[in-house]
């Protein structure tokens, strides 16, 4: 990503954040804010305002980076709606609508996209008491929820954060329950994989569309 902002790299033919424009587009979004900072004029010159793509996008600029939720901090205009945030990184096939009626159904003030994820010991595992061998487990699988980088935020929540600061968005939730606001997860089943690293774009360019 030295010469390419990580958005930008192509997955069948496509930047990986035209794959979560289209797919939001389909699922009836129409507007769109995007956040840049590293080689922004790259995603800015392709994207441009969104018409040639049916949609309309703009742009907030970061003069420094301000991690997964900073940019939040300089919005012009705050929605008066729910917003849904979503990683530059994330392809997936969730069902927006059905993630925002999660987030009405429950009163959420902020709702995270999670996902069951499942990692294996590559090997065997001795269970000791003091020094004492008591049993052995061949290879086990830990379950874990892990943050899948897609959320629903009240705009009330933006009022929480200092202007032009910082911010990853698992702060904005642990901020948000500090205050006695109403924190949800959603599950997300289905297509969804994180390109953040090289094995994982490599994985996302193999799969079939």
């Amino acid at each position: 990503t030295e010469h390419c902002p990580k958005p930008m790299l192509e997955v069948h033919g496509k930047p990986v954040l035209e794959h979560i424009i289209l797919k939001a587009k389909a699922k009836g979004f129409s507007n769109f804010i995007v956040s840049t900072h590293h080689l922004g004029d790259v995603i800015e010159g392709y994207f441009g305002d969104g018409s040639r793509f049916g949609v309309a996008v703009s742009y907030l600029k970061e003069e420094t980076p301000l991690g997964t939720a900073g940019c939040l901090t300089i919005l012009k205009k705050v929605p008066k709606l729910p917003m849904i945030v979503v990683n530059g990184d994330v392809l997936t096939d969730v069902n927006y609508a059905d993630m925002l009626h999660h987030h009405e159904k429950y009163e959420a003030n902020v709702t995270m996209g999670v996902r069951q994820h499942q990692i294996q010991n590559p090997f065997g595992v001795v269970v000791l008491e003091n020094l004492d061998i008591v049993g052995f487990e061949e290879k086990p699988v830990y379950d874990s929820v892990v943050n899948a980088g897609i959320y629903v935020l009240d705009p009330k929540v933006i009022d929480l954060l200092d202007k032009k600061s910082r911010y990853d968005m698992p702060e904005v939730f642990e901020r948000a329950i500090e205050k006695g606001l109403t924190a949800t997860a959603f599950f997300i089943g289905g297509a969804w994989l994180d390109i953040g690293r090289p094995d994982d774009l490599r994985l996302a360019r193999m799969q079939t569309r």
